[in-house]
């Protein structure tokens, strides 16, 4: 149990407070402030009940102002609800001043004290795990604006460095939300070329018609509207960065003109025949199974050696499970900046919302999320409803479950189920249990089957 330290001189109310609270918490008294700082000093409380008439001493200080500002001396995170008489509101005052978490007035109800100090530690709680996520984020390591801690992302920084200032093709693989522009961004800023123009395009984003006059440029008269010369990606990217994000999208008539510039570092734009040299470093990604579509005829095997002389894999989101609460502080911070908002972190039930919830868009979801939080946040802490996660998931269910044999939709389902209520129950498993009708060691044992061991 959360260690509790009453300090007041009066024995029978320290006796009615232990009474009353004993079954909560582990409750220390002491009958004087020298006392108080001794346990204090031992046993380290996360929130102290301090009498603010606690009697004078020899030379006339008031003996709980003396305690009070030795134990935030100690630690200005412990909570300290000061007890005061009715006509001491001004002490009181000046004690919240001082750095009190809370007054309290006698005389005492044990169940609006319970509900005081129970929210004085959910919020040393919250305050914790922030201070927590702040010393991660010190320690953590940033990239060109890509930031991660976990052995996977450390491997992928470590590649980064090695290659950057090479001149070698690099393909980054992974799913969609991941960061592969901010990857590539980060090669160029560490690259020789970093003085020279950075130049990205989504080979999915433009129609196959459009796409190759804008890689490749255009002459005057080469197809209708065509009423000028006009220069492509690649010249653009001269001495810089080409960056051709979803390139396992581009047509087999593309991939030879792009195979042809690896080669011989040459282009001809739309309706021209000038031979034109252009010094540009490729840089690639795809979020497509390369492997498979080589195979299937749809990307020519020459082209990906050519451009995956180096390979740099980005983990999703679910994957890198010591980097989400890191990420969605970072998050946290910068959009309560833009938006002037005051909150301090994330509920308890959000914390294992945001550990438990499998992310399909990654990175850029989460961060999506965490705007959307903090807009929708009513309070200083961000809750489960607050993300608007169960609206995602509910229409993204039916189309999954369309694509799923039985056994993999009734695994789906029973995981969302214990998640479901997981995020209800605040992580309690007796009621969780209690909830899905099952024992205690079956619910263990489905947790580990679906990965959500974490949250005991």
């Amino acid at each position: 149990m959360e260690k509790l330290l009453i300090v007041d001189d009066s024995e029978e109310i320290r006796k009615q407070l232990k009474w009353g609270l004993g079954k909560d918490y582990d409750v220390l008294l002491a009958r004087d402030g020298r006392e108080a700082l001794l346990f204090y000093r031992r046993h380290h409380p996360k929130v102290v009940m301090l009498d603010l008439g606690l009697p004078p001493d020899e030379d006339g200080t008031e003996e709980g102002f003396k305690c009070l500002e030795g134990i935030l001396k100690s630690s200005a995170f412990t909570k300290v609800i000061v007890v005061t008489g009715n006509d001491e509101r001004q002490s009181a005052l000046k004690a919240v001043q001082l750095g009190a978490y809370d007054f309290y007035q006698k005389p005492v109800n044990l169940e609006e004290l319970r509900i005081i100090i129970g929210r004085a530690f959910h919020l040393f709680a919250i305050e914790e795990e922030n201070r927590s996520l702040h010393t991660a984020i010190g320690k953590s390591t940033e990239l060109g604006g890509v930031v991660g801690h976990c052995p996977e992302m450390l491997e992928v920084f470590s590649t980064i460095r090695k290659v950057a200032s090479s001149d070698a093709s690099i393909l980054i693989v992974g799913e969609s939300g991941t960061g592969k522009e901010m990857i590539s961004r980060a090669i160029h800023s560490m690259s020789l070329r970093k003085d020279f123009p950075f130049i990205a395009i989504n080979c999915g984003a433009i129609p196959e018609h459009l796409l190759e006059s804008e890689l490749f440029g255009h002459e005057k008269g080469a197809f209708t509207g065509a009423h000028a010369q006009v220069q492509g990606r690649f010249e653009y990217a001269d001495k810089g960065t080409l960056f051709l994000d979803e390139i396992g999208e581009l047509s087999l008539s593309l991939q030879v003109k792009l195979l042809r510039f690896l080669q011989e570092r040459i282009i001809q734009r739309v309706g021209g025949r000038e031979d034109i040299h252009v010094d540009t470093r490729i840089l690639a990604a795809t979020s497509v199974d390369i492997s498979k579509a080589i195979k299937e005829g749809k990307f020519r095997e020459d082209l990906y050696y050519r451009i995956a002389v180096i390979t740099v894999k980005l983990p999703p989101l679910r994957d890198r499970k010591d980097d989400i609460l890191l990420l969605a502080n970072l998050f946290l911070r910068r959009f309560c900046d833009e938006l002037k908002k005051k909150v301090i972190g994330f509920s308890p039930a959000s914390i294992e919302l945001l550990e438990t919830y499998q992310w399909p868009g990654n990175v850029r979801e989460l961060e999506n999320k965490i705007q959307r939080s903090v807009i929708m946040c009513e309070s200083s802490v961000i809750e489960p409803k607050d993300f608007g996660l169960a609206e995602t998931a509910q229409k993204r269910r039916i189309p999954v479950i369309d694509s799923m044999s039985l056994k993999e939709a009734k695994a789906l389902m029973e995981r969302e189920l214990i998640i479901s209520s997981i995020t209800r129950h605040k992580g309690n498993l007796a009621q969780i249990s209690e909830e899905l009708e099952i024992s205690r060691p079956t619910l263990y044992d489905l947790m580990r089957k679906h990965g959500l061991n974490n949250i005991r």
